[in-house]
């Protein structure tokens, strides 16, 4: 029996197995599909990766080393190309392996999947279907794994800070992309990172998409839907990041529509008690720095539970989302006297008003705001003191 199964080897799920183990709880098994640990940041061969967790500056494949290495001097038990299929109540779990198909049981189950990039199907992207279309964690596959170039002059689509990542990637293995374009009016990372386009002399086009990919054998241009036409190589899609969240949507568990991954309280815990979510599964998308800690938080909290020192789930307090939010995170409050932790909130569009916390016509909770898309907003949950009756907390920004 496995105390604690996590699904995922990259940052939140290595360090909620760090966590785990400093915790004293017995067997942690991390389960991961790839043939090694790290997720996300071992195709990223730039820095900053690692300053709080290790305390110095680390390339993405650098820091997935010393996360292996942390969890391999912790004694973490490791099971590399296992892939989770199914997850049923309770903790049992349907795994594929290399010896074939078997029946995993775990008193508690941390789901650390991560997100990935809405591909062109996703998008909607009409044309031709010539090679050379890739998202930016199939780039940095080819060139820092494989050592291949799979263009020289590509389009990227979006600005989001992958975006900007993936120019760093760009221009450390010789692409020179020719546009940079954005649907929105500005640019969704902040300034000044957006300053990189310019200095790279890359033109950046607001306002504009792609109608149709062209070419034959590979990618020849691409027809904007302001009607000019960019000659190219290659389509580097960027961004639209949405969580890795298929074991609980075709499983048991709920999904928040909002968010697109599993509905957590303040604790991770997902409507099966037995199992908690952690990283980029909850949203797309955070640092991995920030999945880190969060993940060796919601591990706190998994320890606590094994012990009997989590609040009881039943009776919880639902959060729905208002007016001006894209989501809230989490959708749901365990009842108890004192919140702790804090909510995550997005909006879909630019939007500037007062944030809202009430129940019904009852306001528990108010603050100025103005936020942009894809921005994080945190709101404390110290600051929410829930009545005794109340069933259902709306947030919201009004104007």
């Amino acid at each position: 029996m496995i105390d604690v199964a996590i699904i995922g080897g990259g940052p939140a799920g290595v360090a909620a197995a760090l966590t785990l183990k400093r915790r004293g709880v017995g067997r942690v098994v991390i389960l991961e599909r790839e043939a090694m640990l790290g997720g996300v940041p071992r195709h990223c061969g730039h820095p900053p990766f690692g300053m709080h967790e290790f305390g110095r500056v680390l390339t993405g494949p650098a820091y997935a080393r010393r996360l292996r290495a942390a969890a391999d001097k912790a004694g973490i038990e490791i099971l590399l190309q296992h892939s989770v299929v199914k997850l049923h109540p309770n903790g049992v779990l349907d795994v594929a392996t290399p010896d074939g198909f078997k029946e995993l049981r775990a008193s508690r189950v941390l789901l650390a999947t991560g997100a990935r990039e809405s591909p062109r199907s996703a998008r909607l992207l009409g044309g031709d279907r010539p090679l050379g279309v890739l998202n930016t964690g199939a780039l940095q596959a080819h060139v820092v794994l494989h050592g291949s170039v799979p263009f020289r002059r590509p389009v990227v689509v979006g600005t989001e800070l992958v975006s900007l990542s993936s120019l760093a990637t760009c221009r450390g293995h010789g692409i020179r992309p020719v546009a940079m374009l954005e649907a929105g009016k500005r640019p969704v990372a902040r300034w000044p990172l957006t300053l990189l386009p310019r200095l790279l002399r890359i033109p950046l086009y607001y306002g504009a998409g792609i109608a149709e990919i062209c070419g034959g054998a590979r990618v020849e241009s691409v027809k904007l839907t302001d009607g000019r036409e960019i000659v190219c190589d290659g389509v580097l899609l960027t961004g639209q990041f949405v969580p890795e969240a298929s074991l609980a949507r075709m499983g048991h568990l709920a999904v928040d529509a909002g968010s697109g991954g599993p509905v957590t309280d303040q604790y991770g815990r997902c409507s099966d008690g037995a199992y908690f979510a952690a990283g980029n599964l909850l949203r797309g998308i955070e640092t991995a720095g920030w999945s880190f800690r969060e993940g060796a938080a919601i591990a706190d909290y998994i320890a606590d539970d094994l012990s009997g020192g989590l609040p009881c789930a039943e009776g919880g307090v639902e959060v729905l989302c208002g007016e001006g939010l894209k989501y809230a995170l989490p959708q749901s409050l365990a009842r108890v006297t004192r919140l702790r932790g804090v909510m995550q909130l997005r909006v879909a569009a630019a939007v500037r008003g007062q944030l809202r916390v009430r129940a019904g016509e009852v306001v528990l909770y108010r603050r100025r705001i103005a936020a942009l898309p894809e921005r994080r907003i945190l709101l404390d949950l110290e600051n929410i003191r829930l009545p005794q009756d109340v069933s259902q907390l709306v947030v919201e920004i009004v104007a």
